[in-house]
């Protein structure tokens, strides 16, 4: 499947972008040969190929989430412009 000038400027359409004659160009280029390397994809046999959501073995990457000490609540709360002993105070965003 080759890709058309006409296809790039339905998709341009689509993503709502305003590409230049030469952007339009060179974009069918470059897409033109994501495609065929897309066919080439097609080509190998995959059917004994098991499916996978990640090309590598993937574990936890996350560390422990374990309770430690952290800072005082008074101090911190005693440097802030305003806090009212528990919380620090600030602005409305979002109005009343």
């Amino acid at each position: 499947m080759s890709l058309s000038r006409a296809d790039v400027e339905k998709v341009s359409l689509l993503a709502r972008l305003q590409l230049t004659d030469a952007e339009l160009t060179t974009m069918t280029e470059q897409l033109g040969q994501v495609v065929g390397y897309i066919e080439l994809l097609s080509e190998l046999d995959t059917e004994d190929v098991e499916p996978m959501a990640h090309a590598v073995e993937l574990s936890n990457v996350f560390r422990a989430d374990e309770l430690r000490p952290s800072f005082d609540r008074a101090e911190m709360l005693a440097r802030a412009p305003h806090a009212d002993g528990e919380f620090y105070l600030v602005p409305a965003v979002l109005g009343d």
